[in-house]
This record gives structure tokens, sequence and C-alpha cells, in this order.
């Protein structure tokens, strides 16, 4: 155990953004599985509705993914990365959707 009043002050200090990070990188992971799971119901029907929820989760998901990046809780790569992520598995069905119709 911390033996200086400055060292008890950093363990308190360390475990405050300890929980704090948590939360951020909790949330991040929501938001994503809320994501994809709005593009898996935008991918077996796509429709306007569904296309529309789609882009609201994204936004939600990229805004709290650069605030957590911003407060340091994610690098800046692994930020990045995880908005490449969620672009890529939109893209995929978006490219699929238009394979699709053209042939018809």
């Amino acid at each position: 155990m911390a033996n200086t009043k400055s060292a008890i002050k950093r363990v308190q200090i360390a475990e405050r953004n300890r929980l704090r990070n948590k939360a951020y990188k909790s949330a991040v992971k929501t938001l994503m599985k809320k994501y994809f799971a709005a593009v898996d119901t935008y991918a077996t029907n796509p429709s306007a509705e569904s296309k529309q929820e789609v882009l609201q989760h994204m936004a939600a998901a990229y805004s709290k993914i650069d605030r957590a990046v911003k407060r340091g809780v994610l690098h800046p790569n692994n930020g990045a990365r995880k908005k490449s992520r969620l672009a890529q598995r939109l893209k995929r069905h978006e490219q699929r959707e238009g394979e699709g119709s053209a042939a018809d």
C-alpha cells in the first residue's frame, strides 16, 4: 500500500480515472453493438427508415468514440480503427444491395 500522502492521492486519482475510462469504453462498445444490430436489420430488410436508423446509430457511436479519444480514454488510432469498422460494415451491405438490384 502507498506510504506517502502524494502516493495515496495518486492511487485515488488512478481509481477515479479507471472508473471513468471504464464507463466510456463500455458506452462505446454498447453503441457499436446497437449499430451492428441496426445494420443487420437493414441488411435483411432494406428500407429508408431502417437506413435512417442505421445512420443515427452511426452518428451516436462516432460521437462517443471521438469524445473518448479527446479525453484520452482511447488511443487515436484505436478510435480511427473502430470508426473504420463501423463504416466498413455498412458499406459491405450497401454494395450487396446495389449488386442485387442491378441483376433484376
